[in-house]
C-alpha cells in the first residue's frame, strides 16, 4: 500500500512541498530546447496526478544522464535500450517500467547521400561502402551505435572501426538529427539512425529524404524506455513506482506523451531488454 503522509499540492501546481521534487531527465537523442519544452506537459501530469513535486532536468550528452542517474540526481529517464541498461546495471533495484509499443521493434536506417548513388536494398550493400566515409550518432546510442555496430559485424564479420577504409565518426551532441543534417549536407557520406528521428524529419519537413535516402534497414530490437531509481520508494514510499507505473500507461493525454513521442506507454521490466544487455557484453561495451 502507498502511504503519502501530509500531501497537499501547491498552488502551482507542482505537488506537495513537504517532499523533495522527483526530477525527471532524458537522454538528448534531439536538441536539447525542444526537451524542454516537450516536457513540460509530462512534468504538470505527473505532479497533479501523484500529488509530488516534480521538475525537468535536461541532461548534456548520453553518458551524461547515466551518470546523473548512478548519482541519484535523476530519479526517472526517458532513456535508449542500452543507455538504460548501463543504468540499471549501475542503480541496484532500478526498473524499466514504460515503453512505446514500437519500442519492442525498433530499427535503425542506413543513410547515405544522394551522391553515392546508392538506393534501397533489403540486403546489406557490403563492400561498395568501404571507402565511404561514415558517422555513428552518440558513442552510448542504441540505435545510433550499438546494434547497427552488432548487424556491421553479422554481415560483415567486421565492426565499422575495423570495415571502413576512413576513420569513423562520431555526432557527440546534437542527437540523431545531427547525424541525419551531417549526411544530408554532404559533410560524410553514411551514418546510421534511428528510424523514428529520420521518419518524423521528412514527415515535418526538415530534410528531404532525396539528400540522405534510406538504403538499409537493421532488424528490430527493443531501445526506449522509461527507468526509474529505486530511491522513489524511500522518497515517496513503498509502492510508489507500481503507482507511478500506471499512472504513466494510463496516460492518453497527446501532449503528454509528446515528451517521448509516443502515442500510447505500455509497461516494461528490465527482463525486456536482456537482448540489448547480452548484446552490450559481447561487443564489450558493458562490464
Amino acid at each position: 500500500m502507498l502511504v503519502l503522509c501530509g500531501c497537499g499540492r501547491d498552488p502551482n501546481g507542482s505537488g506537495s512541498s513537504k517532499y523533495r521534487p522527483l526530477v525527471i531527465s532524458a537522454i538528448p537523442d534531439e536538441r536539447v530546447s525542444d526537451q524542454e519544452v516537450k516536457f513540460e506537459a509530462l512534468k504538470s501530469y505527473l505532479a497533479n496526478q501523484l500529488d509530488i513535486p516534480v521538475e525537468f532536468s535536461i541532461s548534456s550528452d548520453y553518458g551524461a544522464t547515466v551518470q546523473r542517474f548512478r548519482n541519484s540526481e535523476i530519479h526517472l529517464a526517458w532513456f535508449g535500450g542500452y543507455t538504460g541498461v548501463q543504468a540499471r546495471e549501475a542503480v541496484t533495484g532500478a526498473r524499466a517500467i514504460a515503453q512505446g509499443m514500437v519500442d519492442t521493434d525498433f530499427k535503425s536506417y542506413l543513410i547515405a547521400h544522394q551522391s553515392t548513388g546508392l538506393i534501397r536494398s533489403e540486403a546489406f550493400p557490403g563492400d561498395v561502402l568501404r571507402e565511404m566515409t561514415f558517422t555513428f550518432g552518440s558513442p552510448s546510442s542504441t540505435s545510433g551505435r550499438l546494434m547497427p555496430t552488432y548487424f556491421f559485424l553479422k554481415e560483415t564479420g567486421q565492426k565499422p572501426e575495423d570495415f571502413f577504409v576512413n576513420p569513423v565518426q562520431f555526432q557527440q551532441t546534437g542527437g540523431h538529427d545531427a547525424t541525419v543534417r551531417a549526411v544530408a549536407s554532404g559533410a560524410v557520406q553514411l551514418g546510421v539512425v534511428s528510424f523514428k528521428k529520420y521518419d518524423s524529419m521528412v514527415r515535418e519537413g526538415e530534410i528531404d529524404p532525396a539528400d540522405a535516402p534510406v538504403i538499409w534497414v537493421t532488424p528490430g530490437y527493443p531501445d526506449y524506455n522509461l527507468t526509474v531509481h529505486t530511491d522513489l520508494e524511500e522518497q515517496f514510499g513503498a509502492g510508489f513506482i507500481d503507482r507511478l507505473q500506471q499512472v504513466l500507461v494510463d496516460c492518453e493525454d497527446p501532449d503528454v506523451l509528446r515528451a517521448f513521442s509516443r502515442k500510447k506507454l505500455i509497461p516494461a521490466s528490465n527482463e525486456d531488454f536482456e537482448k540489448i544487455a547480452s548484446v552490450a557484453r559481447d561487443l564489450g561495451m558493458l562490464r
